[in-house]
């Protein structure tokens, strides 16, 4: 009985120990944003696919400043998906201790160890696009092998599950682009008649795309299909492809919805396209910045997801 009553009193202790801190308004665990923030986008190059990204964050921008948030938004973009050239502007811009900085990786291992430095600096930390580490909030899908995959599979249905087949890469350093061709080799795997008999990384540029599809037409003159794995191949490759007389001779499936990539859908160039959200990625990177800058907490993973375009979407659009 003793022991009992023993008990008692130490199970009251510690709730009266407790009392005080469950009875904190969690509102006063907020803190008011008084001065104006400065948040910095870093994305992997300058290129269409990220003014879409910019449009949503400065919607999100709009939309701070009717509740009094003032916001500098500033963006900082490599001219080419160069991994040095982006790594100094990452190391530059902790230097300005800017109350966010948002990155999209571009080579994960260099990233990370500056996105780390970032943080101990007091920087707050969001990635987008390309996923870098788990340790990093990241808005975007954190792995693009089915998206491949899907493609992949989309392709070999059209081609009746044979032929060959080509592919151009993007950056050989991208975890997204890389991400996809594993996808998209895995789904041919399935299917023993589908050859791959082209792989070039276009390094994410348009000019680049196109002459590589050029140089595969020369080639292989029998080739049946290509899958490009970012946003400027696709449109590269339908340029190449149609220039040569071959649209609806060569099957092509790929990445995102440049209004330049619908278009060459909707003529029958393109067969598909899985198209990111990435006016979302900009709108919420905005928004957890400011959410860390008030001290509130946010999701680690915030899945923004693809969907398929096909000329079935051409007369909704």
């Amino acid at each position: 009985m003793t022991n009992f009553k023993a008990g008692l009193a130490a199970t009251a202790l510690i709730g009266a120990l407790a009392a005080p801190a469950f009875a904190q308004d969690q509102a006063e665990l907020i803190t008011p944003i008084e001065e104006k923030l400065t948040f910095i986008f870093i994305p992997k190059v300058i290129h269409p696919w990220y003014d879409v990204v910019r449009a949503g964050a400065e919607y999100a921008v709009e939309e701070q400043a009717k509740r009094g948030v003032e916001i500098e938004m500033i963006w900082d973009q490599p001219p080419m998906a160069d991994v040095a050239d982006q790594n100094q502007r990452i190391e530059a811009n902790i230097g300005r201790q800017p109350d966010g900085m948002a990155i999209a990786c571009l080579d994960r291992a260099t990233n990370v160890q500056l996105m780390n430095e970032a943080v101990e600096a007091g920087v707050n930390v969001v990635n987008f696009n390309s996923f870098c580490d788990d340790a990093f909030p990241f808005i975007g899908p954190k792995s693009s092998v089915q998206d491949g995959y899907d493609l992949g599979e989309y392709l070999a249905e059209e081609l009746g599950g044979k032929g060959k087949v080509a592919i151009l890469s993007g950056s050989l350093t991208a975890s997204d682009h890389v991400e996809r061709i594993t996808g998209f080799k895995d789904a041919l795997s399935k299917h023993p008649e589908m050859e791959i008999v082209f792989e070039q990384p276009d390094d994410d540029i348009l000019e680049n795309a196109v002459s590589l599809t050029e140089n595969l037409l020369q080639a292989h003159p029998d080739i049946d299909g290509i899958f490009a794995s970012n946003a400027s191949n696709p449109i590269g490759a339908a340029r190449a492809v149609k220039n040569a007389g071959k649209a609806g001779e060569v099957a092509i499936v790929g990445m995102d919805d440049l209004p330049e990539a619908v278009e060459f859908v909707c003529d029958g160039t393109i067969n598909a396209l899985k198209a990111q959200r990435q006016w979302d990625m900009g709108y919420w990177a905005i928004t957890y910045m400011v959410a860390l800058n008030e001290n509130h907490t946010i999701p680690m993973f915030h899945n923004t997801g693809s969907r398929f375009l096909t000329s079935k979407d051409c007369g909704n659009s």
